[in-house]
């Protein structure tokens, strides 16, 4: 089955972008199961030779396929600073297994536009952005061929907290504001190393900032969600309720890697997650294997992100993965 690939920019009206400008952008991505005619193409042939990731190819703005009336969805949703591309290998084998797959970008946290501090320390806005996309993809673009009964999320890294946030996890308290009772404290991510130092003064000079900040501990469960898979989340995670999350019924699946630095908080979660199963991948697999396989460009650019162990291929990693996710979410 040929993988149709479609990329569109929705709006949040009811929340504003990080500017006060204007209202909040979706830029939205879908891998989904494309008509028997469809041509599956490079989608990014201009980037040949600079990506530091591959992508698979796809058809691009293609008719959905036919053979069902309507196709599960799942979403996605990135790393902290990354894009939902990064997670391309994932989508492309859902969109042939008959689901459509389709995350955002999250505005300031992702690598597509330029960073923003706000972006970074208000991760809860995150899942409120795939709630607005669910309700976007069931009435307009996919209106007629989603199963809005069949809804799936996939999170990697603070991703895996976003997915997690949709079940019905409830943040208390965020890892970058500095106070007596906080354990969790870091300055900041590798992707923003100074973020904890911006806060102060977004509290004092941003009206758009307070909103959020003080949007921190509302839910943002979405009863649709009936099932995830949380790939390496988080150290977010503990800045959870832990009382939300052990008040969450949802079937989750985690899968870390043995040599992951999140591993500890993947465990952390999974005891707190009554309907969890957490899965250890092997000793020497780190956090980046999850995101896209990367190129000669981009090994030399960050090999961190770029390389694995010797012992592990990533390739082989993502496809067992995506069987997985095909088999939870085909039994949820």
């Amino acid at each position: 089955m040929p993988v149709g690939f479609r990329q569109g920019l929705l709006d949040d009206a009811a929340r504003p972008n990080w500017d006060g400008s204007g209202p909040r952008p979706l830029r939205w991505t879908a891998w989904y199961p494309a008509a028997d005619d469809a041509v599956e193409q490079e989608l990014f042939p201009d980037q040949r030779g600079s990506a530091w990731f591959a992508f698979g190819p796809a058809a691009r703005d293609a008719a959905v396929s036919q053979c069902r009336k309507r196709y599960p969805i799942v979403l996605l949703s990135h790393g902290t600073g990354g894009t939902v591309m990064h997670l391309d290998w994932l989508a492309r084998d859902l969109a042939r297994a008959g689901f459509i797959a389709v995350g955002v970008d999250h505005h300031g946290n992702t690598i597509t536009e330029p960073y923003r501090a706000e972006g970074f320390l208000c991760a809860w806005e995150r899942a409120r952005d795939l709630t607005v996309l669910l309700d976007a993809m069931a009435e307009c673009e996919f209106a007629c061929h989603v199963d809005i009964d069949r809804v799936y999320v996939v999170g990697y890294s603070l991703g895996g907290c976003t997915a997690t946030a949709l079940l019905g996890a409830v943040t208390e308290s965020s890892p970058f504001e500095r106070s007596a009772g906080n354990t969790e404290f870091s300055r900041g991510p590798k992707e923003f190393p100074d973020l904890a130092d911006h806060l102060p003064g977004l509290l004092d000079t941003s009206a758009v900032f307070r909103e959020s900040w003080a949007r921190m501990s509302q839910s943002t469960r979405d009863p649709r969600v009936k099932a995830a898979l949380l790939l390496a989340p988080g150290r977010s995670a503990r800045g959870f309720s832990e009382d939300s999350l052990r008040a969450i019924t949802t079937p989750a699946r985690i899968i870390v890697g043995g040599a992951d630095f999140l591993a500890p908080t993947a465990h952390w979660l999974h005891a707190r997650l009554q309907a969890s199963q957490l899965e250890m991948l092997g000793p020497e697999v780190g956090h980046y294997v999850f995101v896209a396989e990367a190129t000669e460009a981009g090994r030399k650019a960050n090999p961190d992100y770029c390389i694995d162990a010797p012992s592990v291929d990533r390739r082989a990693v993502h496809d067992h993965v995506a069987a997985l996710a095909v088999e939870v979410f085909e039994s949820g």
